[in-house]
């Protein structure tokens, strides 16, 4: 590279690159000062400049004004340094300009390279602002090659790896294999940005959908949650902002159609679309979705729920090694206990011929007690006078026999 194209080559690549031209001639003069004192192998102290207009290169020894001269190298005589500085004086430090071809053509080899270098580390750099800005995004990605169990994948401008946990399983992945990936990290590196990609992300789960399905794009309808079972099953809860607008409906689309784009992205994994809604006991009962539920009774200082379903539903209800009703809890957040009618009617059946043991409660009134949730001898025992009372049919002194036989009862025991 000729001195004269410097400038021209500056200025393009300020264009192109957005490199500065001002940083450019800042870093190759640093450059060439280090190398052309590496060159010399002298302890000299070098000063390179480039005129900004001309792109003429050229360099300086810098040397201590002395009356007598004990280094050479980074001295020089005062009767010397007139010749290039008649007003200098002791003490004064003069630059004295460096003419040798050597020095030219290293300024030309020196000059490529910080150029080559500047503009690797400012691609880097860009690559990493961009895909920074796309985490928590998904991105189409092709599978390169294989790295041990870790998959590298190709997002396009840059390669990213998706770890053996982020992996779906039982998905055996080929090579050249086109799937969506969700951007989990983007870190720096010396050699550019390091992307760490997912497919088992839930945010993976909530990009498909909007890109599937308008409504959720134009925040009609609202994802609130999403759980997964990542390969086998996943629960999303979903809430419209219009009353008009079906939020499970938009997402199934006509004949399945949007919803079956995503099952098939994420080769087969069940999707449960439910409604969601702020009412514990609604949300639990949608949550279970495909399964009927007959009721649900929540107790919420704990965060328990009890849901009865016929007795036909119970295993589809907990789902195939208890999945579904695991995914319900995890998706609102709610202990759920399972029990189909047939076990409520044994359990209330054991109550009632238990608390009749009591003195003073015969069946009807065990009914009541059981009906009230007190189906134990143990729970009557913890209770008091005045709550047995306010049971309609056990008056003031049925309340108090039978939790004074309750607190007998439990002394014996």
């Amino acid at each position: 590279m000729m001195e004269g194209e410097l400038i021209g080559v500056f200025e393009q690549i300020e264009r192109e690159k957005g490199i500065p031209k001002k940083e450019l001639l800042e870093m190759i003069e640093s450059a060439l000062t280090s190398a052309f004192r590496k060159h010399s192998g002298k302890k000299q102290k070098f000063e390179a400049h480039i005129d900004p207009e001309s792109g003429v290169i050229t360099a300086y020894v810098k040397k201590k004004v002395v009356s007598k001269v004990e280094n050479h190298y980074i001295q020089i005589a005062k009767k010397e340094a007139l010749k290039f500085d008649p007003a200098v004086k002791v003490g004064d430090e003069i630059k004295i300009k460096v003419e040798t071809k050597e020095f030219g053509r290293i300024a030309a080899q020196t000059a490529k390279q910080v150029i080559v270098q500047r503009i690797r580390e400012t691609e880097r750099e860009n690559l990493f602002k961009e895909f920074k800005k796309k985490e928590g995004t998904a991105m189409s990605a092709v599978v390169q090659r294989f790295a041990r169990k870790n998959i590298i994948v190709d997002l396009g401008k840059v390669e990213a790896t998706l770890p053996e946990w982020e992996q779906a399983r039982d998905h055996n992945y080929e090579l050249f294999e086109r799937f969506q990936v969700y951007i989990l990290k983007v870190e720096q590196s010396p050699r550019g940005p390091k992307i760490t990609v997912s497919r088992t992300h839930p945010g993976l789960v909530k990009r498909l959908y909007e890109l599937e399905v308008p409504e959720v794009s134009d925040h009609t309808v609202e994802i609130k949650q999403i759980v997964r079972e990542p390969g086998y099953r996943c629960k999303v809860a979903v809430l419209s902002n219009n009353e008009r607008v079906d939020p499970v409906g938009a997402c199934v689309g006509v004949k399945g159609s949007r919803v079956q784009a995503i099952i098939n992205e994420l080769s087969g994994e069940r999707m449960d679309l439910i409604s969601y809604s702020t009412d514990p006991a609604t949300y639990i009962a949608n949550s279970l979705s495909p399964a009927k539920v007959v009721s649900v009774t929540i107790e919420k200082n704990r965060k328990n729920a009890l849901v009865v379903v016929a007795d036909d539903q119970l295993s589809l209800t907990i789902g195939k090694a208890g999945q579904n009703v695991r995914l319900a809890a995890r998706l609102t957040g709610w202990h759920i206990d399972i029990k189909s009618e047939s076990q409520i009617k044994e359990a209330k059946e054991v109550a009632v011929s238990d608390l009749t043991k009591l003195s003073g409660v015969g069946k009807v009134t065990a009914q009541l007690l059981s009906q009230h949730g007190f189906t134990t001898i143990g729970k009557i025992a913890e209770s008091s006078i005045s709550d047995l009372s306010k049971i309609s049919g056990i008056g003031a002194k049925l309340a108090e026999k039978i939790y004074k036989a309750a607190k007998k009862e439990g002394k014996i025991k």
